[in-house]
């Protein structure tokens, strides 16, 4: 049996830049549409697509998680964030007017 005899693999062509077509149910099943980033990771030989907004959303709960285990909200990191760029506002310009508070 050659791999593209394998059951629940479809066989799609290679395009000349490289292109290839997700088949439909693919697309559908991961609610890909036109202009949407897809990312991919290769694993033990083979790929893994994954639209790109999970994979964000996937890095944005790893940093939920290490902030939670040091004891930091997200609250907490906005407003330190806050303080520091009207320190570096103030610093570079002389006043803190430019930023909306």
């Amino acid at each position: 049996m050659t791999t593209t005899e394998t059951k629940g693999y479809r066989p799609t062509r290679v395009q000349e830049k490289g292109q290839i077509t997700l088949p439909q149910e693919i697309r559908e099943a991961l609610g890909i549409k036109k202009g949407d980033f897809v990312a991919f990771e290769l694993l033990d030989g083979a790929v893994m697509l994954k639209p790109a907004k999970l994979q964000h959303l996937e890095a944005l709960n790893e940093i939920g998680k290490e902030l939670l285990e040091r004891g930091i909200s997200l609250d907490e990191l906005i407003e330190s964030s806050r303080k520091t760029r009207k320190r570096l506002v103030k610093k570079k310009y002389g006043h803190i007017s430019a930023i909306k508070q």
